[in-house]
């Protein structure tokens, strides 16, 4: 690998992990499967292979395509916001009720997958930050060295989400008390709700 293809793919790498590892609906989401080592394969491997699909569409230039289209934007983001609010009252409503890890009953692994779907998919800024930003990044490096771009960010978030996914269970006996849960479902709801009100604010 010669030094220009490296280079290509560390700054992936680096751009990828610099917009990835911010605090959003997807990573807690992913932290809060790890804690309870619920499905977590499931959510990772969702998360991951959506980000490299988004991340290849970047590096084809579709980034530029919906940028132009300032309409549809407003659609995603107001689709996106709708469903972080309802992600937080859900989380807030969990609070109510805190559970351990050994008493809570499991989720259905079609509705973790759904969740999962739903705040990459319908989350703006993941577009925003897949498709606009590292798509844009990418063409700095050529026809040829954006690809390599492409794959160093790929790596970035395999990497990142299973490190969270798995990481996060080594935690997991702090989460065995019930107040542990609150917290942490008080904190999601409050990024949800942050997230969302920026969104809105941005696009109208």
């Amino acid at each position: 690998m010669n030094t220009t293809i490296l280079a290509a793919v560390v700054s992936g790498m680096l751009s990828g992990l610099a917009l990835i590892v911010a605090i959003g609906a997807q990573n807690a989401f992913v932290l809060r499967q790890g804690v309870a080592r619920e499905h977590i394969g499931v959510v990772v491997a969702i998360c991951a292979i959506s980000d490299l699909v988004l991340i290849v569409a970047g590096v084809l230039g579709v980034g530029a395509l919906v940028e132009s289209r300032p309409g549809l934007v407003r659609i995603m983001t107001g689709a996106g916001a709708a469903y972080l609010i309802w992600f937080g009252i859900r989380s807030l409503l969990a609070a109510r009720h805190p559970k351990t890890l050994t008493a809570s009953a499991p989720t259905a692994k079609g509705a973790v997958a759904a969740t999962a779907l739903a705040l990459t998919w319908l989350n703006p800024h993941v577009y925003l930050d897949t498709v606009l930003m590292l798509g844009n990044l990418s063409t700095a490096h050529g026809p040829t060295g954006r690809w390599w771009f492409g794959l160093g960010a790929g790596v970035a978030s395999i990497l990142w989400f299973t490190g969270l996914g798995y990481a996060a269970g080594l935690a997991s006996r702090w989460f065995a008390r019930p107040r542990t849960w609150q917290v942490l479902d008080v904190v999601i709801a409050l990024v949800m709700f942050a997230l969302a009100a920026m969104l809105l604010r941005s696009a109208f």
